[in-house]
């Protein structure tokens, strides 16, 4: 019986996993390597719940007893008695396998595993816990509050108890869950980044400019955000390092990451979070920088 959540990493993509398991009646430990980032987290959720009160999607009541079900904590031992943890740290490998690593060691034997990982091999992962069986992939969208999706992907080790309580746990959560085969980028993002790529060199090539290859997106093919706009909305670093991880690992030229991608990651103009990507957010409106 899975009652207690632990999440690590407090940022985007762990405040809103946090967000939705206490909404939903959970208890989570929200962990960050300082309390003062999973405090931050929890005023994120604060924040971000308040919208939903605005809204009418939630009563002001119904917030608080949420909030409250979240403690935030520094450091792995607040994760000695949680049930379940999903890691939600930042998309590098070798982060993810050294947080894994110090997780096993605080955590209760019985407890389950899952990563947030939105690319990198689940199998890998699981290699270097103490508790392969028990580990699994769980890839929710961003952002996570408002997507439905949540892919979930097995690894060679993860047995059919693990995975029917991670499936049934989503779908208890209001989410919709499905099945990834534990290949580089599962589903989503073996489709979703190479369009991002290719919108990237389009603009690299010049054939159309960010307004218009936006626009073209978004009227022509009905997306409800051009590539380039969500590109920044995701994080160029992180569309880096999931084309990176597609390129390695299916020895594919047609996955190779856009050199003008690789400069804008250089550069720092990592998107939204960093004010400045495609777009430049330093004004009222978005202004494309090239």
């Amino acid at each position: 019986m899975i009652k207690t959540i632990g999440v690590i990493g407090a940022g985007q993509m762990g405040s809103g996993i946090a967000h939705v398991f206490v909404q939903n009646g959970y208890d989570v430990v929200l962990m960050d390597v300082e309390l003062a980032r999973a405090e931050a987290g929890l005023k994120a959720i604060d924040k971000n719940m308040s919208r939903q009160v605005d809204k009418g999607k939630l009563s002001a009541d119904d917030k608080n007893a949420a909030l409250a079900r979240i403690t935030p904590v520094g450091g792995m031992d607040g994760l000695s008695n949680v049930d379940l943890v999903i890691e939600a740290a930042t998309e590098k490998e070798a982060v993810k396998i050294e947080i894994l690593q110090n997780l096993c060691r605080v955590l209760k034997g019985s407890a389950l595993v899952a990563s947030n990982t939105s690319s990198i091999s689940i199998t890998r992962l699981a290699s270097k816990t103490d508790r392969p069986e028990k580990f699994m992939g769980m890839h929710f969208m961003n952002p996570v509050p408002v997507m439905a999706l949540v892919e979930l992907i097995r690894g060679i080790a993860t047995d059919d108890d693990t995975f029917e309580t991670i499936y049934g746990l989503t779908e208890k959560i209001g989410k919709i869950p499905v099945q990834a085969e534990d290949f580089p980028g599962f589903i989503a993002n073996r489709i979703l980044m190479p369009m991002i790529n290719e919108a990237v060199y389009t603009l690299y090539e010049g054939v159309g400019t960010v307004k218009d290859i936006d626009t073209t997106m978004r009227l022509g093919a009905n997306h409800p955000m051009g590539p380039l706009t969500l590109a920044d909305f995701i994080g160029l670093d992180t569309c880096l390092a999931i084309m990176q991880v597609l390129h390695d690992g299916l020895a594919d030229s047609k996955y190779r990451p856009c050199p003008l991608l690789v400069k804008y990651v250089e550069a720092g103009w990592l998107g939204r979070k960093a004010g400045r990507g495609f777009y430049d957010y330093s004004g009222d409106e978005p202004v494309p920088t090239r």
